[in-house]
């Protein structure tokens, strides 16, 4: 049996390049030209029924991972952070003034990062208590607040607690202390388990564990070990994600020095793609059900993603803070990417965004579907009633091929990827995508 281009390329180690997809069209194609159209976007009446979320950046940490991609700080004093979340809470009230956001409540409130437990207790409330003199989240039905295990303490689990945190995600990404200190984690193994049981006696709604799957040093047994562990903590759910070296990693600049092509140490696609099925069955064992490509859930216990699936279905995002993304009515937008230009705006009283793209009804559709063609199914009607579109006969190619490649099964009414397809998913995710945004750089 022939190998498609895709497999001949996952039997090698993982490249340098952005693996995950996580919007559409792809991030290199927005630009400050179209900066314009997302203030009109803020600016115009908001349409009926439509959802609102906010993400909150906080890009503190205590240490800079190998893998980590985002825009984090590790040398910002007390003060330096105080100024930060100044900015923070008055670009969230500059939002609230504009015509778009009107009367609306947020349904669901993201403090992501870096690492959003960096802020000590004081921090915490004082930022909240400034963004609710002009917006609230207490009709959110889902909060949710990553955190370190390495910056907890029982106190600061009861402040997150106290303003208004239902789901907790823990960022353990492996049980092995060796391979968190080659990745460059702050934490090691004990911290983890010291704080999960305080996670666990303050009684959030919701907890979820982060895993990584061929992180440095990673190896099968190590792995195996790894979800053994993952499992006796008896998370609500739990994200595993496949190590990917994006361009701007101390791993891509590593391994760029060291004239490696753009090849990487990291453990290859098809031996990532078996840990993660072990963890899947594992997992499944003990009571979880496969909810993503990423995630598993325990069925008794788990609530749902409120963030991850209004999103994926076209729901609005404030996106605020340094270099963070949003969408609104149908309009992509990032901030500005510096510290600098991020406290410059906000001090002069202006929204930061830096780079915009509107989206046409064929791309909204596009994005709606790959996005949720990540949770391993798609119901064709639905798509048909919300964008008048057949996706089957719209998509036939790209659907066909994925059946031909043992990657889905395709029923009139539904579309169903199979294990392997669902383990490789953003490898699939590009046939679908316009003409001009195919062989592009993602981000």
């Amino acid at each position: 049996m022939s190998l498609t281009l895709d497999q001949v390329k996952e039997t090698k180690k993982t490249e340098v390049g952005s693996y995950f997809i996580s919007n559409y069209p792809p991030f290199s194609t927005w630009s400050a030209e179209h900066v314009p159209a997302a203030l009109e976007a803020i600016n115009s009446p908001p349409k009926q029924n439509s959802r609102l979320g906010l993400y909150l950046h906080i890009p503190f940490c205590r240490k800079r991972c190998k893998f980590c991609y985002f825009r984090v700080y590790t040398d910002k004093n007390a003060d330096e952070v105080e100024t930060y979340l100044s900015a923070l809470s008055r670009e969230i009230a500059l939002y609230s003034k504009r015509q778009g956001f009107g009367d609306r409540q947020f349904e669901f409130v993201y403090f992501g990062g870096g690492t959003p437990s960096f802020l000590s207790n004081a921090q915490l409330e004082r930022m909240v208590d400034r963004i609710n003199e002009n917006w609230t989240w207490e009709a959110a039905k889902e909060v949710t607040f990553e955190c370190e295990p390495g910056t907890l303490k029982q106190s600061k689990l009861q402040t997150i607690k106290k303003i208004g945190v239902t789901r907790l995600s823990l960022g353990v990404e492996h049980f092995d202390d060796e391979v968190l200190s080659i990745n460059g984690r702050a934490h090691k193994s004990p911290e983890i388990f010291r704080a999960y049981e305080w996670v666990r006696e303050v009684g959030f709604k919701q907890v979820n564990i982060d895993l990584i799957a061929g992180m440095l040093g990673d190896t099968e047994d190590k792995w195996k070990v790894t979800v053994e562990k993952a499992i006796a903590m008896d998370p609500d759910s739990v994200t595993i994600y496949q190590m990917e070296v994006p361009f701007n990693t101390t791993i891509a600049r590593e391994s760029k020095a060291a004239g490696h092509e753009g090849e990487t140490p990291i453990a290859s696609w098809s031996e990532k793609r078996a840990w993660v099925d072990y963890a899947f069955r594992q997992f499944e064992a003990h009571g979880y059900e496969v909810s993503s490509a990423y995630t598993m859930v325990k069925k008794s216990t788990h609530a749902g993603f409120v963030y991850r699936d209004s999103l994926w279905r076209g729901a609005d995002l404030v996106g605020t803070g340094v270099a963070s993304f949003g969408h609104f009515q149908g309009v992509h937008y990032q901030n500005v990417d510096k510290w600098e230009d991020y406290i410059s705006h906000l001090d002069a009283g202006q929204l930061p965004i830096h780079r915009a793209l509107p989206v046409t009804p064929h791309q909204k559709l596009i994005r709606e579907m790959i996005l949720l063609m990540k949770t391993g199914k798609l119901d064709v009607p639905y798509f048909q009633q919300k964008f008048n579109v057949n996706i089957l006969q719209e998509f036939s190619e790209p659907f066909t091929s994925l059946a031909t490649e043992g990657y889905a099964d395709l029923a009139p009414d539904q579309i169903r990827l199979t294990r392997e397809g669902l383990l490789r998913v953003d490898s699939l995710l590009p046939r679908f995508f316009e003409p001009e945004h195919q062989n592009i750089r993602y981000t």
